[in-house]
């Protein structure tokens, strides 16, 4: 097996030199450069990554923590993150806590000395479990993390105001009959959402029906049982608005196996803007979330924040969101509204 003094001899260079060029850690000359990676390709040359980190202090990896794996929203999530990533040269590290006590403790102590940062995705996660967890050196950013998180970096999505423009947009087409399929109690996104909605029924002089208010738990599944409640109802609502697409796709098909139509009976809305949400029968009205450009943010925010070794000041910021008019809400029938 070749070693680093292997390729410093057939480069004709110094170790030291190759350890530079390999590690990006100071000034080599572009020839240089391109001459010790060719002969460590052609010598199949691996760097010790233990020892490597040992003497940078550094390994390379990026830990990554979602409350799932599955569904659209986190292989989005990760696609920014991991181009984010390569472009630096380092990997990813990635664990799914599945909002299950001692889940979240479990995952940071399995990363820690494993990675040099973390993203965590937090619409759920306890703060004071996190910080019991996480020695304060080590860099984090929290995406949709609770207000009160101001030990860390955060991104938090604007999914109060998305719903509002939702559900004002539903108004406008004239549905006084607005129903919401929520998430979790505990978690942070689904509460905001249905906040922006109750807030926004309430301006319009509207008080929300408890029995239209049904939870899901962010799945196809649950949003297509909680759409055969609502359908199956004395009164059934004439929109019904799923707090993201996942249980909106669930929605659509308890509708057409009601016997129904969308959006002539039923008008279906969703939240997140994920890459089916386009290619479904009808296109899902929703709203949009640049959920790869969120990825991508947490990690080069992350990169920042280890460049500083984590003594910097504490950044929070709000993404903004976006209507998405399509066939599912009806526009069309009721306005002029363009579809996209």
């Amino acid at each position: 097996m070749a070693t680093i003094r292997d390729v410093a001899r057939e480069a004709g260079v110094s170790v030291a030199t190759v350890s530079r060029v390999l590690n990006d850690s100071g000034p080599v000359r572009d020839s240089t450069r391109t001459r010790v990676r060719d002969v460590a390709r052609r010598l199949h040359f691996s760097p010790n990554t233990t020892a490597r980190s040992l003497s940078t202090r550094q390994t390379k990896t990026l830990g990554v923590l979602l409350p799932d794996v599955y569904g659209e929203f986190f292989s989005e999530i990760m696609r920014g993150i991991d181009q984010q990533a390569q472009q630096r040269g380092f990997h990813v590290l990635l664990s799914g806590a599945h909002n299950r006590p001692g889940e979240v403790e479990a995952a940071v102590h399995a990363m820690r000395g494993r990675v040099d940062g973390l993203i965590l995705m937090a619409a759920e996660l306890d703060l004071e479990v996190l910080e019991r967890s996480l020695p304060e050196r080590v860099p984090a950013v929290l995406i949709n993390a609770d207000h009160d998180a101001s030990r860390f970096d955060t991104i938090n999505i604007d999914n109060y105001g998305g719903a509002a423009a939702m559900t004002a947009h539903l108004l406008e087409l004239g549905h006084r009959g607005i129903s919401m399929i929520g998430g979790s109690a505990r978690n942070r996104d689904a509460s905001e959402r249905q906040r922006g909605f109750i807030d926004t029924l309430q301006r319009a002089g509207i008080t929300p029906r408890p029995e239209w208010l049904v939870a899901g738990d962010f799945t196809e599944a649950s949003g297509y049982a909680a759409a055969e409640t609502l359908l199956t109802a004395e009164k059934r609502p004439t929109a019904i608005f799923a707090a993201n697409d996942s249980m909106a796709v669930g929605v659509l098909s308890a509708v057409r196996n009601a016997g129904l139509r969308v959006p002539e009976d039923v008008a279906v809305v969703g939240f997140d803007d994920v890459p089916i949400a386009k290619y479904v029968n009808p296109a899902l009205t929703t709203v949009r979330v640049a959920i790869s450009a969120l990825g991508a943010c947490a990690a080069e925010r992350l990169f920042e924040t280890i460049r500083a070794q984590n003594r910097h000041h504490r950044k929070h910021e709000l993404q903004p969101t976006e209507l998405v008019i399509r066939g599912s809400c009806g526009a069309s029938l009721f306005s002029p509204i363009p579809q996209e």
